[in-house]
């Protein structure tokens, strides 16, 4: 555009150049002043677009000044800039400076000198006509109302896209949640079976089943929680930093020796980055439970200032080949679109350390 622009300035320039050196006059002490003001106010139009206002005040400025120096030039390089004003939607400068123009031209001729007044209202009328200014604020406000629609246009495609896929998450948000809640309920049943005839016999019931059977019961709560939050129902409030030591004590039962250290000022944390330092430790744990075949982990959340840092470290087993899962990538994920940091990999010492860093502040 900036192109386009000084292309438009330097051929206005010339053309009012052209025209008042082939303008009949008498000479003058004020021709070259005359000429300066003709080039000047072409080549102002290359700010038309930055700065609307001050071009049209400048290119008046030096209408008016060449019109006072015996130049009878029509003032082109004022009606672009009639039209700019109007298209970056400042009509009532344009309409303003143009009343004022009206009024100014006749007196700038007349200062001269040269001309009768009968001339040079007739020359004026011939310099600046109204038609010439309705044609420019007219051509600059249908431009400005074509731009707007084509803008209200894209908007609506956007927010028409966006509910689209909104729609197709919630529809494969339910099939999950029809075919993954069959599934579930089948190994909770399962389990509550086995824990229940456990019991009546009077044998010790193993933690495992324990804890596959809380495990169910904690999956089938998280898709009905999952499902409604995606119907922004608001019934069930999603999982945050309250919830971060029922998961350390549910991994806790499974068998693993899990720790948790919180430390700082726990002031408002955002719901955003409550979530997702949650889902950090959710599937951190759940990582060491499957994979990791590890004995001890900690969990350690330190508020900061600015900052929630979130840490898993655990001292099962683990290699630096080990591809990340999508369980790590998910974090990453969420981590990446809060604007923070994730930090993931095997600890010198043995093991595996995931680090979170989540800005606070800001957030919504």
């Amino acid at each position: 555009m900036r192109v386009v622009d000084g292309v438009v300035a330097v051929g206005v320039a010339a053309a009012l150049l052209v025209a008042g050196l082939s303008a009949r006059h008498a000479p003058t002490d004020l021709d070259v002043l005359g000429y300066a003001l003709l080039v000047a106010g072409g080549l102002a139009l290359v700010a038309r677009r930055r700065a609307p206002v001050v071009v049209l005040v400048v290119t008046a400025a030096c209408a008016l000044g060449y019109q006072a120096a015996g130049f009878e030039v029509p003032v082109v390089a004022y009606l672009f800039a009639v039209y700019a004003a109007v298209r970056a939607g400042h009509r009532v400068a344009a309409v303003v400076a143009s009343v004022l123009m009206l009024g100014a031209v006749p007196l700038a001729i007349l200062a001269t000198g040269l001309h009768s007044t009968g001339e040079a209202f007739t020359q004026s009328r011939d310099v600046l006509q109204i038609a010439w200014l309705i044609a420019a604020g007219a051509a600059g406000e249908a431009l400005r109302q074509a731009e707007r629609r084509a803008d209200e246009a894209e908007r609506t495609r956007e927010q028409t896209a966006r509910r689209r896929a909104g729609e197709e998450r919630l529809h494969i948000a339910r099939e999950l949640h029809d075919s993954l809640t069959h599934q579930i309920s089948v190994i909770k049943l399962q389990a509550e079976v086995a824990v229940h005839l456990a019991a009546k016999r009077g044998e010790d019931v193993p933690e495992a089943l324990l804890a596959i059977r809380d495990a169910g019961r904690d999956a089938a709560r998280e898709l009905r929680a999952t499902l409604e939050a995606l119907r922004d129902d608001g019934k069930n409030p999603p999982h945050g930093l309250d919830d971060v030591p029922e998961l350390v004590d549910r991994a806790r039962s499974g068998g693993l020796d899990a720790r948790l250290t919180i430390e700082g000022r726990c002031d408002d944390v955002p719901v955003a980055v409550g979530r997702t330092a949650y889902r950090i430790v959710q599937e951190s744990l759940t990582n060491v439970a499957r994979h990791a075949v590890a004995a001890t982990a900690s969990v350690r959340i330190d508020h900061r200032p600015g900052t929630l840092v979130v840490r898993v470290d655990d001292d099962g087993r683990s290699t630096v080949d080990s591809a990340p899962g999508v369980g790590l990538t998910g974090m990453r994920e969420r981590v990446m679109a809060l604007g923070g940091r994730l930090e993931a990999g095997p600890r010198r010492e043995g093991g595996f350390s995931v680090q979170a860093e989540l800005p606070v502040d800001g957030q919504a």
